[in-house]
């Protein structure tokens, strides 16, 4: 059995893709900064059967995000599918004409160390599967910068970069990169980007493992 390892584990998208892998047969390895957030989510995974178990780092602290995915590898298996999907913070959203050099510190750091972090702590237990999967999760400014959010214009557009050039470096080795842009709000009521719906069609990325990025629904005009 492998595991799916959800960095950024929340009561809605991650919740859903969390159950969507889980009832697929892979353990769940749960990974937030918040220790009781993660108990309530393995409790509510426990009651559909899945095996899950949480795992407490800040992706901003890198050492903490790379104990905690050695860690998950260690106690439920090696992960074969990586989703990095943390929600940014709100003060990543400044205006650009207000965002001083020292703003971008932190979105860079959320959405680049982070993923690289977490990248190459799990990808070594990949090639040693011979398979894999890396899913990386962005709104819509990771391909359309807005300028009331430089942050994570910027901080997106370097990890949508990064995640490229590994669909492209890691094809040969059976793992495959890719990117669901959601341009919009995630909602209960969305048609297309309810936690539900996205958690099929990350799932569906995984099984049928089709070019690097698609979108929830087309960007609005």
């Amino acid at each position: 059995m492998t595991t799916f390892a959800l960095v950024g584990a929340g009561p809605g998208l991650g919740f859903a893709t969390a159950r969507r892998f889980g009832t697929a047969g892979h353990t769940v390895a749960l990974i937030s900064r918040s220790s009781e957030k993660l108990e309530g989510l393995t409790v509510e995974l426990a009651r559909d059967g899945i095996q899950a178990r949480g795992f407490t780092a800040d992706v901003l602290d890198i050492e903490s995000l790379h104990a905690a995915l050695y860690s998950a590898a260690a106690a439920l298996g090696p992960v074969e599918i990586l989703q990095y999907s943390p929600v940014p913070r709100a003060d990543f959203m400044k205006p650009v004409l207000g965002t001083a050099a020292d703003d971008f510190d932190a979105p860079l750091a959320f959405s680049v160390k982070g993923p690289v972090t977490a990248v190459n702590a799990v990808l070594p237990g990949m090639r040693q599967l011979g398979r894999g999967t890396l899913l990386f999760v962005n709104g819509g400014t990771a391909v359309r910068p807005h300028p009331d959010r430089a942050g994570t214009s910027i901080a997106f557009a370097a990890e949508s970069a990064y995640a490229r050039m590994l669909h492209e470096a890691l094809a040969p080795e059976n793992i495959h990169a890719a990117q669901l842009i959601i341009p919009g709000a995630i909602r209960p009521d969305a048609e297309h980007s309810s936690p539900e719906v996205l958690a099929h069609r990350l799932y569906d990325i995984h099984l049928k493992r089709d070019g690097f990025r698609q979108y929830a629904e087309p960007l609005p005009d």
